[in-house]
């Protein structure tokens, strides 16, 4: 176990001198849409590396993106994405054309900036988007939308998961964007897989006690209960410190600093189910790795780029979000451990098989994000 711990830290401490210029996050992309008086306009932000993989752009296999190459796919670029959005307003559909395309660096690589015009039988009251951007390709992708109306900017992420949303252009109210930053705070938990698998590694002991050098049940709900509340504590404790820090602008990380070091905490709390260092204040744990997962939550809102005067309530109504994204699923899980934890099945193909494939499924995530490789077909 401690050799493994070595190996892993070593591999954190020089993967930042040993990988390529963009090595692999969860792939997003970042469309602002913009309502003025006179006319929708927009931009869209598509990593190259997704779409050399959607569509190949890297001409001659040398493995480096050109800005020949590029240049050169422009129209084909175009059609793919303008194909995977539909815009409706009040119902009818619109019109969107991309404009001349220029390149951007972001935290985690190039990135092709696509301008946009958007036109609309009348000026709409509701604007519906439809986004299908690689949704055959990767169940993960997230489009980041800035919607800016009335003065006002809302947020929201689209995907496989919500590919259509509407949104009214009346200016909102407090609470409704309360509402739709918690909602989004929901949704980001229930489709970050690296943080549930980081949630559900701590908490598969927790129906368990650590006794005469083996797990074994817990004695009562109650003791499990507690466990569960310190260690959910913790985590929400430490998060929402890095989450506030990040998303203010006071600490900023690499992003694949970030996301490797999730993938890391992963495995390490997998790891530590099968050969226990920390059993009886696995609180710390979460509360140290709870650090590291604020910086990735926080990605997601800091990379929106909202204004200063919606950044206080973004930070707020997603943190909740995300709170409460993590009680259902504490809430589903808890109880059926608890009625299984002293059967064969939930100590060993559970516990002990669930932690072990958690552990493996995070290192290859550690893998493609650290080195830029792609090991998983998701």
């Amino acid at each position: 176990m401690m050799r493994m711990l070595r190996w892993l830290a070593l591999c954190m401490a020089s993967f930042g001198l040993a990988a390529p210029a963009m090595a692999h996050k969860p792939s997003d992309s970042y469309l602002s849409i913009t309502q003025s008086a006179t006319a929708i306009t927009g931009q869209w932000d598509i990593a190259l590396r997704d779409l050399d993989f959607a569509i190949g752009l890297d001409a001659d296999g040398n493995g480096e993106i050109t800005w020949g190459e590029v240049r050169a796919h422009h129209a084909d670029i175009a059609a793919y994405a303008l194909a995977r959005l539909a815009v409706e307003g009040d119902g009818q559909p619109c019109v969107v054309r991309a404009g001349e395309q220029q390149i951007d660096q972001h935290t985690d690589g190039a990135y092709t900036v696509i301008p946009l015009q958007v036109s609309c039988p009348s000026t709409p009251a509701q604007l519906r988007l439809t986004y299908r951007l690689f949704a055959d390709l990767d169940p993960q992708h997230r489009g980041l939308l800035r919607l800016e109306a009335k003065g006002q900017s809302r947020a929201a992420v689209l995907g496989p998961g919500a590919p259509t949303q509407a949104f009214d252009l009346a200016q909102p109210s407090r609470l409704g964007q309360f509402v739709d930053y918690a909602r989004e705070g929901v949704w980001h938990i229930w489709i970050g897989y690296d943080h549930i698998l980081f949630l559900l590694s701590l908490l598969l002991p927790a129906v368990l006690a650590w006794q005469a050098a083996r797990w074994q049940p817990a004695a009562n709900f109650r003791d499990a209960f507690v466990d569960v509340l310190k260690i959910v504590t913790a985590f929400t404790l430490a998060h929402s410190i890095t989450l506030s820090l990040a998303t203010l602008g006071v600490i900023s990380l690499p992003s694949r600093w970030v996301e490797s070091a999730i993938a890391a905490s992963v495995v390490l709390a997998a790891l530590n189910n099968l050969w226990p260092v920390f059993h009886a204040r696995r609180w710390a744990m979460a509360f140290a790795f709870g650090l590291i997962h604020g910086f990735g939550f926080a990605s997601v809102l800091a990379d929106l780029g909202l204004p200063q005067g919606t950044l206080a309530l973004a930070l707020v109504g997603f943190n909740v979000g995300v709170e409460l994204g993590q009680l259902a699923i504490v809430a589903a899980f808890l109880p059926l451990a608890f009625m299984l934890r002293d059967t064969r099945f939930y100590q060993r193909g559970v516990f002990v098989g669930g932690s072990a494939a958690i552990a493996v499924l995070a290192a290859l995530w550690f893998a493609e994000r650290a080195f830029a490789l792609k090991l998983l077909p998701f």
